[in-house]
């Protein structure tokens, strides 16, 4: 189950936004149906690329032994 406040992982791009599959967020809300959920991505200096409402096979948790890693924003 995904938490209010958990660093999640994409798992499909959103183009139209400028974030692919692996980009990492925070959930910010957690819809009452636990299906949809609030997700904030930012710069590695804080600045908000996008906050999206996305459905649950969107996004997962991030698993124990992965590395971040840091990209370029087109």
């Amino acid at each position: 189950m995904i938490t209010e406040h958990e660093i999640i992982v994409l798992v499909k791009d959103i183009p139209e936004k400028g974030l692919v599959e692996g980009d990492v967020g925070t959930v910010v809300h957690v819809y009452s149906n636990e299906k949809a959920y609030e997700v904030e991505f930012v710069t590695a200096e804080g600045e908000t690329i996008a906050v999206l409402t996305l459905e649950e096979n969107d996004i997962r948790s991030i698993k124990n032994k992965e590395i971040l890693h840091v990209r370029s924003l087109i």
